[in-house]
């Protein structure tokens, strides 16, 4: 599951890693990509009612869902209403912002700016400049690919990012469950992880090193590693 500006192809180079061991699909969320773009329903009950739809038309039967940032919201959501749907839930980096919290460090204007430089043909070098340790394959579907990315889609969603409350999932969420962050990452400070063990005492956390938020980009063969030991911890253990 992406995030609020990820484009379901940006996810290729970490996908194409996992499925040499298992049958991996990218979730394109709406409003993003070549999804569909409604004029609305932007927020977390819509995109959680699609997952809902795709793991039913599918037929998965209980996947592993790795959700990145508002994709992690996602999960939460429909790992909370659905818990019959899901097997192991891997949550990264998801905005922990809500009513009566911090504000989402990235603003609107930090959303759209790259969006409208990819419309431009300007975002390419911005991004290299942003993030040097990116490979020029990810900066270059990124630079593409945002361009695909509907405003209000985004507008809609970073807005939910503060009105909407992750801890009102969280709590729900039953094992196997795994809390990832990024160490370097403004998102989920170290209060916030007292704040997870102490509402979730079911979940694992962890955090991989030299990685913000954009942990999957930042340091992606270490959360290939997290991802990969969680599932096959999961797969080795008898379930009922």
């Amino acid at each position: 599951m992406p995030g609020i500006t990820s484009p379901a192809i940006t996810w290729d180079f970490f996908a194409a890693e996992l499925a040499s061991e298992c049958e991996v699909f990218v979730f394109g969320v709406r409003g993003r990509g070549l999804s569909d773009r409604p004029a609305a329903g932007y927020r977390l009950p819509d995109y959680a009612a699609d997952l809902e739809g795709f793991v039913s038309n599918l037929g998965l039967g209980r996947p592993c869902i790795v959700g990145h940032s508002m994709g992690a919201r996602i999960a939460a959501a429909f790992g909370a209403a659905h818990p019959q749907m899901r097997g192991p839930l891997v949550l990264v980096e998801p905005p922990l912002s809500g009513p009566g919290r911090a504000p989402y460090p990235t603003t609107l204007q930090q959303l759209l700016e790259p969006i409208r430089a990819s419309r431009a043909g300007t975002a390419l070098e911005a991004q290299r400049r942003a993030n040097p340790k990116w490979s020029d394959e990810q900066h270059r579907l990124r630079a593409e690919w945002l361009a695909t990315c509907d405003e209000t889609a985004v507008i809609e969603s970073h807005r939910g990012f503060h009105e909407e409350d992750f801890f009102a999932h969280w709590p729900r969420l039953a094992s196997p469950l795994l809390f990832v962050r990024g160490e370097d990452s403004p998102v989920v400070t170290d209060a916030d992880v007292a704040e997870l063990k102490k509402t979730n005492p079911a979940a694992q956390l962890c955090a991989v090193p030299s990685a913000g938020h954009m942990i999957p980009w930042d340091n992606h063969e270490g959360l290939l590693n997290v991802v990969r030991d969680f599932v096959r911890s999961y797969l080795l253990t008898p379930h009922s």
